[in-house]
């Protein structure tokens, strides 16, 4: 049985609302077990991100998906200083071979989500990661169709200023590419 784990930061919520839609499509692959873990500043002490047990369950999963809020064009602080704290598991490769996703958001259309994804994407890469895409094609730009911000390298979500809950198709677009870390790793645990 695979395990999905998702780790992400979110500050508003609207970060973790994909979080959750990515849960639900890696859930709804039979047999599948998933982690979520939402990263807490209260790990951060002296700028320094600790926390054992995330890293610890991270290298048991046979599958990491990583997302963070989209600020000024790249990672949120919290979100790169778990990814510094990683650096103990680089050193080993102990994700080595790892199924890897990601997934952004930011209020802005574009809000520069394209560079966080390649960030996570150039993170998984220097762990030996194997990277997983949406692959869905662009259904159309409006709010309820699937990759509507043309997103191949994982999620890209945009809500307005003041919109509390992500728009659905970005729920959507997070629950497919779920499902599909969820089958790749399957796949590839059976190799």
């Amino acid at each position: 049985m695979p395990t999905v784990a998702i780790v992400y930061f979110s500050a508003q919520g609207h970060t973790h609302q994909i979080a959750e839609a990515v849960a639900e499509g890696a859930k709804s692959v039979a047999g599948t077990g998933v982690e979520l873990i939402r990263l807490a500043g209260s790990d951060i002490v002296e700028g320094r991100w600790k926390n054992p047990e995330v890293l610890a369950t991270l290298t048991a999963a046979d599958a990491i998906v990583f997302g963070t809020p989209t600020y000024m064009g790249g990672y949120s602080a919290q979100f790169k200083a778990f990814i510094d704290a990683a650096s103990e598991v680089w050193l080993k490769l102990g994700w080595k071979d790892k199924i890897a996703a990601g997934f952004t958001h930011s209020q802005g259309l574009s809000g520069d989500k394209q560079n966080t994804l390649t960030s996570l994407w150039v993170n998984a890469m220097q762990h030996g990661m194997l990277w997983v895409g949406l692959g869905e094609m662009v259904e159309g730009t409006a709010a309820d169709k699937v990759n509507r911000l043309s997103a191949w390298g994982g999620v890209m979500a945009q809500t307005d200023w003041g919109q509390e809950q992500t728009n659905e198709g970005d729920r959507k677009s997070a629950t497919i590419l779920g499902q599909r870390v969820a089958t790749t790793a399957a796949r590839w645990a059976r190799k």
